[in-house]
C-alpha cells in the first residue's frame, strides 16, 4: 500500500536522484517540454533544502508517493487551469518504471483526488491532460472514473512524431 505525504529533507537525495533528465519517465511526463539539466536539477534541490530547513512547505502543491518503507517512488501534483472557476488540473509520476503498470498511479491518484476535494472545498472539477503517445495516463483516466472532455489534434509533437493532446476529467459529485 502507498501513501502520499509532504517532501522532507530525508527525501532530497532520492528526490535529486529521480529529477535526473536521464529517467525512463521524462519519455512521458511531457517529453515535448525541456527537461532540467543536472546543473538546474541541482540548484533547484538546492532551493529546496532552503525552504525546507527554514520551515517552509518547499512543494504546497506536490506530494510525495511512498511505499511502506517510506520510499519515494513518485509525486502528485495539482496547479490551476483557472482558480477563478475553481478548475484544477492534477499531474503524477511513477519515478521507477519496475512500478509501472501495477495500479499504483490509480491508488495515488484516488488518494490525492480525495485529499483536494476535501482541502479545496470550492473546486467543482479536477482534470489532467496528457499526450496521445501515454497509453498509461489514458487507462489510468478510464480507471479513475474520468471523460476524455477534449482531443487537440496534432498538438504535441515527439520525437519528430505529432500527437493529440487529450484531457480528461471529472465533477466532484461524480468523485466516490
Amino acid at each position: 500500500m502507498i501513501s502520499i505525504r509532504s517532501i522532507t529533507l530525508g527525501d532530497l537525495k532520492a528526490y535529486e536522484h529521480w529529477s535526473q533528465p536521464i529517467h525512463a519517465y521524462h519519455e512521458f511526463n511531457g517529453p515535448y517540454y525541456n527537461k532540467k539539466s543536472t546543473d538546474e536539477v541541482s540548484v533547484y534541490i538546492n532551493d529546496l533544502k532552503d525552504k525546507l530547513q527554514n520551515g517552509g512547505n518547499a512543494l504546497p502543491s506536490r506530494k510525495m508517493i511512498v511505499d511502506p518503507n517510506n520510499n519515494l517512488i513518485g509525486e502528485v501534483s495539482y496547479t490551476w487551469r483557472s482558480i477563478e472557476t475553481n478548475w484544477m488540473e492534477i499531474g503524477i509520476i511513477i519515478f521507477d518504471e519496475s512500478y509501472w503498470g501495477r495500479g499504483l498511479g490509480a491508488q495515488a491518484l484516488k488518494l490525492w483526488i480525495t485529499e483536494l476535494f476535501k482541502k479545496h472545498i470550492a473546486i467543482v472539477r479536477i482534470g489532467f491532460s496528457t499526450w496521445s503517445g501515454n497509453h498509461g495516463m489514458m487507462k489510468l483516466a478510464a480507471k479513475l472514473g474520468m471523460r476524455q472532455e477534449a482531443c487537440y489534434l496534432n498538438a504535441r509533437i515527439v520525437r519528430d512524431q505529432y500527437y493529440d493532446s487529450v484531457s480528461y476529467g471529472l465533477l466532484r459529485e461524480e468523485w466516490k
